[in-house]
């Protein structure tokens, strides 16, 4: 692959198989300098595979890796970890607990004079907010804290990449979501090119600027958070990512699809499960809705049965039943404190219409007349 002088990092099409099995197919991404890429899914989806060939642990047994425009890894050559100016922080930290912090940090800083090391120790401290614990022990320090100082001495070597596994699965969920947006801020400040591990798409959508969900060795979609969520590109992506259900819809025309709310309208054509692009015959789809695409709305014609409740503070997570018996999600402001089994009236506030084919033969709605006086615009996948 020629160097492009845009990615710093490009998988092409990469493979990696144990004993004669694959264990990750056909991966392609690239990161531009300065981002922070995310590979995100359940466990033994692949993820740390990949990010271990990254790293050099394991060969790949199909397609290239190259950074900074250099190939680092192609089939029957692999460059050693040592050499790629790649770092790394661990699930466990692998802090030495026979050095202080500021030792810890300086370990990776061979080669360079002492005062040039303790400035770089100096600058390492102030930008995880560290000043101050230089001549701590691991021990003596709380789980964030360890988490900041492995960080720190990933970053003191000025490494073109940083990988991170898990960086977070010791800790708390309280902390964890706080050290998320830390971790961000300090890569950030530093300019470093990072790609996170991870099965929690809450720090996925906290860190990184693009994120790829695996799927059974598989990247099923590499895309910024926003397009992850609302712009899924498979029924997986969907299912995996944030919350909703999906409702049976029927397709009218190219680019609308009536379900129990009304008629939806979109500017891409609704998929085909027959084959063609969209044959408008009335083919069965499965609509996502998404909590935020449900409105409480007192003054709604459609009314739907309050069956459970979340309170999250500044909202309530309503699961309500439609007419049909169909279940759907709704974020409501916490103010509005409606009793189980209540009737409230909602409606659809959607700007992204998602479909997909059915996954089994469900039965379609009656040709729905719009709840509302204008149809939803939105976009189908």
């Amino acid at each position: 692959m020629e160097r492009s002088g845009q990615h710093i990092l490009a998988l092409d099409h990469v493979g990696v198989s144990y004993a004669g099995v694959p264990a990750v197919h056909e991966v392609s991404f690239a990161l531009k300098r300065g981002e922070i890429g995310c590979i995100l899914g359940p466990s033994g989806c692949g993820k740390t595979t990949v990010l271990r060939a990254v790293a050099g642990f394991e060969p790949v047994t199909r397609g290239s890796i190259t950074l900074d425009g250099a190939t680092i890894s192609r089939v029957g050559n692999t460059l050693e970890p040592e050499k790629r100016r790649i770092g790394m922080v661990f699930q466990d930290y692998a802090l030495f607990p026979h050095l202080s912090v500021a030792r810890n940090i300086a370990f990776g800083l061979r080669g360079i004079g002492a005062n040039e090391r303790a400035a770089r120790v100096d600058e390492l401290l102030a930008l995880t907010g560290l000043a101050g614990n230089a001549q701590r022990y691991p021990h003596e320090l709380s789980g964030g804290q360890q988490q900041r100082v492995a960080l720190a001495r990933a970053l003191a070597p000025r490494p073109e990449l940083l990988l991170l596994d898990e960086p977070f699965s010791n800790l708390d969920t309280e902390l964890r979501e706080r050290l998320s947006l830390e971790l961000r801020e300090i890569l950030k400040r530093a300019g470093t090119t990072a790609i996170l591990v991870t099965h929690d798409q809450h720090e996925a959508f906290a860190i990184a600027d693009c994120i790829g969900l695996m799927n059974a060795g598989r990247l099923e979609q590499w895309s910024a958070p926003y397009e992850l969520y609302h712009r899924p590109q498979s029924r997986f992506v969907a299912d995996f990512i944030g919350q909703g259900v999906f409702v049976t819809g029927k397709v009218l025309t190219g680019n609308s699809v009536a379900i129990e709310f009304g008629n939806l309208a979109s500017d891409v054509p609704m998929p085909c499960h027959q084959g063609c692009d969209s044959c408008g015959k009335g083919c069965a789809v499965e609509v996502l809705l998404r909590p935020d695409d449900v409105i409480h709305d007192d003054d709604a014609p459609l009314k739907a049965e309050v069956l459970r409740k979340s309170f999250r503070g500044a909202q309530f997570l309503y699961t309500l039943r439609l007419p049909s018996g169909r279940e759907v999600l709704a974020l409501v402001p916490s103010h509005h404190n409606h009793a189980i089994g209540e009737k409230i009236g909602i409606r659809l506030e959607i700007d992204h219409v998602v479909a997909f084919g059915p996954v089994a033969n469900l039965p379609l709605p009656a040709a729905a007349q719009p709840v509302e006086s204008r149809a939803i615009t939105g976009h189908s996948h």
